[in-house]
């Protein structure tokens, strides 16, 4: 079994609505790439990322030449994935990992179970710091559907146990359009917890982000020392897309 560093990783996670504000209103990608930085995350899962769009790169003011993962990652983030996840016409959109941490491997599982809604589960192995140790890193979009998220948790789950070496540290975060918070009594039989639950009892709300109802966005881990959320203003992130976004200290 590793052996811990003891080192804090900060991760942040937010479903970036495809660069839009709620409802589609306004393109603030460079907006939420400044307040990403402001963060200063060593971790970021990001879901609902474009890959790229044609039309909107040709109409709209301020597009990327880049990838949006690419975009945000710039100089900061030296280590990018992405997993394509719905395909259509003007393009592709799914999840992504930004890290300063180099990112050994990658593979991205498509746990769509229905055509009309492409889901995925991006996994990532870091080279943690300190003495190199392996850590998981799970960006998560799951269904509308509870029948769906009950098979795609299931997924999950399988996920950790068949690719996440016993004691090696794991981080599972995205959204989980869990409003009924279900998620967490599956989870815990693969050894994951919520660090906002275990803090305080519930997940935090996160959804709509201008007046948060639903907790659909969550950080899980395992296999780590501590892990202690960190609190955040609701602005600017409540103008920058429909989900607020959560972050958390973890220790490995």
């Amino acid at each position: 079994m590793p052996e811990g560093t003891g080192q804090t990783v900060k991760v942040l996670t937010v479903n970036v609505h495809k660069g839009f504000t709620i409802f589609n209103r306004r393109f603030v990608l460079s907006e939420l790439r400044d307040a990403i930085r402001s963060t200063a995350p060593d971790i970021i899962f990001l879901q609902e990322v474009l890959g790229e769009h044609h039309r909107h790169a040709a109409r709209l003011h301020g597009w990327p030449t880049t990838s949006h993962y690419e975009y945000l990652a710039d100089s900061i983030w030296s280590d990018f994935a992405y997993g394509r996840n719905a395909v259509y016409p003007a393009g592709h959109h799914g999840n992504a990992v930004l890290s300063k941490y180099p990112i050994t491997t990658y593979d991205n599982h498509d746990i769509s179970v229905s055509r009309h809604e492409a889901r995925g589960l991006l996994h990532c192995v870091l080279e943690a710091p300190g003495n190199g140790l392996r850590l998981h890193a799970v960006c998560v979009h799951l269904g509308l559907r509870e029948t769906h998220r009950r098979r795609q948790l299931s997924s999950l789950c399988e996920l950790v146990r068949s690719t996440v070496p016993e004691g090696e540290p794991v981080i599972v975060a995205g959204d989980f359009n869990d409003w009924r918070l279900k998620a967490g009594r599956h989870l815990r039989d693969c050894g994951l917890v919520e660090v906002f639950a275990q803090a305080g009892g519930l997940p935090i709300r996160t959804f709509p982000a201008r007046c948060p109802l639903l907790r659909l966005d969550r950080i899980y881990v395992g296999n780590v020392a501590e892990a202690r959320p960190v609190p955040m203003a609701r602005r600017p992130w409540n103008g920058l897309s429909d989900h607020l976004p959560l972050v958390a200290e973890v220790i490995v």
